[in-house]
Order: structure tokens, then C-alpha cells, then sequence
């Protein structure tokens, strides 16, 4: 499969944002998927992930009440809405796709190429 990010931006502390992944190849709604985000220096880390068929999520304590998966199978896409966001938001945000549901960045078979987030203050 393979998967382009995209709605990065700058934006204002405070602000919003909306990430969208849209995949391409085999079914869509048979992966997990999964954000991720790697700030300059530091390693990736799991921002939020969402199930197959979009019941279950789990996000990373930093973006838990501000941020959001959601995933439209029929358009195979996923999506991240970042509310609230803060400076320390500030990272190149990465889309996944695996067959768990994980936090591992390294059980996520397919990437797609990032889309930077920048939050000023």
C-alpha cells in the first residue's frame, strides 16, 4: 500500500490543523493506521493510532483531548485533527499502516513521506 500525507502546515499556537493520509494499493480498511511524528533531533514517537474498522483508538498522552484519528474506509483515508496545538507539536507527522495495534513504530509495514507541522508561539 502505499500512502501520501498531506495538511501540514504553520499555524499559531492555539490553532487547528487537520492531517489527512490517503492510501493506495491493497484494501485500505484491512490495515491498522496509524500517526506518528518526529520532531528535529529526537526520535519518531506514536501519536495516535485507529483500528480496521474505526472502533477502537488510542492516543499518546501529550495529544490525549486535543487531537483526533478518524479513518474513511470508502475513501480510503485516515485523518488526524489537532486542536489546541502547541509549540511542542512542532514535528514532520508520519501516517502508518500495519496489522496491529501498536504504538511500535517498527510493527508499521507501509509509511508515507510526512507532512511537517509548525507551531509558533
Amino acid at each position: 500500500v502505499q500512502l501520501q500525507a498531506s495538511g501540514g502546515g504553520l499555524v499559531q499556537a492555539g490553532g487547528s490543523l487537520r492531517l489527512s493520509c490517503a492510501a493506495s494499493g491493497r484494501a485500505f480498511s484491512s490495515y491498522v493506521m496509524g500517526w506518528f511524528r518526529q520532531a528535529p533531533g529526537k526520535e519518531r514517537e506514536f501519536v495516535a493510532v485507529i483500528s480496521r474498522g474505526g472502533g477502537s483508538t488510542y492516543y499518546a498522552e501529550s495529544v490525549k483531548g486535543r487531537f483526533t484519528i478518524s479513518r474513511e474506509n470508502a475513501k480510503n483515508t485516515v485523518y488526524l485533527q489537532m486542536n489546541s496545538l502547541k509549540p511542542e507539536d512542532t514535528a514532520v507527522y508520519y501516517c502508518a499502516a500495519g496489522a496491529s495495534l501498536t504504538v511500535i513504530p517498527g510493527d508499521y509495514d507501509y509509511w508515507g513521506q510526512g507532512t511537517l507541522v509548525t507551531v509558533s508561539s
